[in-house]
Order: structure tokens, then sequence, then C-alpha cells
């Protein structure tokens, strides 16, 4: 009797566990658990933790992921609005806000992805239509308006997922690219504005080097016309004084003067290599003779 006590109760407690497990459920933080009965959403959970349903078949749990999600695209080409092809590799997030809409919508991630690349492909077609080539591909950071076209496909996005419990969060391009026919013209156009830059530092640089330069030569000209200035008041002034000594030496003993005046010219005139040719009687010659340097040397005993 003891066993079979033991064995009901043993039957009595799998059939409660069993029944816990259809009815216990968790939820994870990084998910939405729907519940659903005979197939039709009654409850969201966002909230983490231990939940209670009623069991399988009466209602049953459906889990969507709520973290950011990424579109990986297939490469596309477009139009721009001057009619240049451009090809596109591009990525978009999303992320389901609203489950029991996402569920009826889209059902599950496959229909998810149908959806994201009719909305992506559209919102990027009609924004880019907008565009110009130049207006994305440029040097110039001012004319550049890729951002701002990206910033317009994604609002436009956004507002055609939130039809299906979707919000776009991002919409980024990885590799903007062109057909052959149209690579060539990209590359000549970005070539031209790079040589019109380089022109344009070239003449800066050159008009800049010519300030530079005529600065300095007016500069210099100050310089050396205040130096000669100089030069010439200090010549003067030792001419001055010069000529001065002269006349006092000249006033205290003119034949001594004349004589030492006579050995410089001697000295400036004369050397190894010259050769002179004058009369006798030459009066630079007069001091080459024993008379001349006699009567000086009697001047000079006086």
């Amino acid at each position: 009797m003891k066993n079979k006590k033991k064995v009901i109760l043993g039957i009595c407690s799998g059939i409660v566990l069993f029944v816990l497990t259809l009815m216990v459920y968790t939820v994870d933080t990084t998910e939405y658990v729907v519940v659903t009965q005979f197939g039709n959403p009654v409850r969201v959970i966002e909230d983490a933790g231990l939940q209670i349903k009623l069991p399988d078949p009466i209602q049953s749990v459906r889990r969507l992921d709520k973290r950011v999600q990424i579109y990986q695209a297939d490469e596309l080409e477009l139009l721009s609005s001057d009619k240049k092809n451009v090809s596109l590799d591009y990525y978009g997030t999303w992320k389901i806000v609203d489950p029991v809409k996402y569920m009826k919508t889209v059902k599950d991630e496959i229909g998810a992805q149908s959806r994201l690349r009719d909305v992506f492909s559209s919102s990027i077609g009609v924004q880019l239509s907008q565009y110009s080539l130049e207006e994305l591909v440029n040097i110039n950071e001012d004319e550049l308006k890729l951002d701002s076209m990206l910033a317009e496909a994604t609002n436009y996005a956004r507002e055609k997922a939130a039809e299906y419990g979707i919000e776009i969060v991002d919409t980024q391009i990885r590799v903007l690219n062109f057909p052959e026919a149209n690579k060539q013209s990209v590359y000549d156009r970005m070539k031209a504005e790079r040589e019109q830059m380089a022109k344009q530092y070239r003449a800066e640089g050159s008009e800049e080097a010519a300030k530079i330069r005529a600065e300095a030569e007016k500069e210099q000209t100050t310089i050396l016309s205040e130096a000669y200035k100089q030069a010439q008041e200090i010549k003067g002034e030792g001419d001055a004084e010069a000529i001065r000594i002269y006349g006092e030496a000249f006033g205290k003993d003119p034949q001594f003067y004349e004589f030492v005046r006579t050995l410089e010219t001697y000295e400036k005139t004369i050397d190894d290599n010259t050769t002179l040719i004058l009369p006798s009687t030459a009066e630079i010659l007069k001091y080459l003779s024993g008379d001349g340097i006699s009567e000086n040397r009697t001047n000079v005993a006086e």
C-alpha cells in the first residue's frame, strides 16, 4: 500500500512539474516575449524575469530580439540628379519597437528582411535622385552633401518602416562606386580640381614671396644707404683729421714733410719690377742722390 501511494505521489508530482513547464517561462533582457492565445497576441512582456501563462496549446510564447540589428544590403545601382550611374554598397540598422504590429505585418525575420530591402532601396533611391554626382563625391567639404542625403534617406525609411513595427536607426554607405563608363570622367574631374587648387596655392605662394622679396630689398636699400652715409661721414672726418695733421706737420718742418711724402711716393711707385727713365734733374730723384739727403740731414740737425 505504501509503495502504491509513493507511485501515485510521484506520478502526481511529475504531472505538476510537466504542467509547470508548460506554464512558467523566462524573459531575457535582450528580447520581447509575445504571449499568443490560439495564435492571437494577447500580451507583450518586455521586462526580464520569470513569467506565467496558461499551458500550451492554450497559450504560447513568441520571442523577438529587441536589440539593434543590421540589415546587410546587396549592391544597388541608382541614378543621380545629373543622370550619372552610382553603385552603392550600404547597410542599415533597425530594431523592433512594436512586437504585435511586427508579427501581424512581417510575421518573421524573413518577412522583415524582404520589407527592409524595399524600404531601404526606395528611400536611398528617392533621396539620391535629388543630388548630383558632384555633391556626392567632392574634395571640397563645403560642397559635399553625402551626409545630408543619408540623413534624409534614414528619415524617409523610418516613416515607411513604422508601418511594420520597425524603427530605422541609421543608414550608412560602405562603398560608393561608379560603373566603368563613369569612372574616367570622375577621375578627370577630380584631377582638374586638384590642379586648380595647386595653381591657386602656387599663385598665392608666388605673391607672398614677391612681397617678402620687396620688403627685404627695401630694408637692404635702407641699411646700405645708412651704412654708406655713416661711412662717408667717418671718411670725411678721417680725411679732415689727416689734412689737419699734415698741415701741422708741414707747418713745423716743411722740408721733412716733403722728404716723408717723397719716400711714400717711392714706396707706392717703385718696386723690383719697376723701371723709371727720368732726367737727372727730376725733382723726384733728388733724395736718391747724396745732395738731397745731406741737405735734409742738415735741416734735421738744425
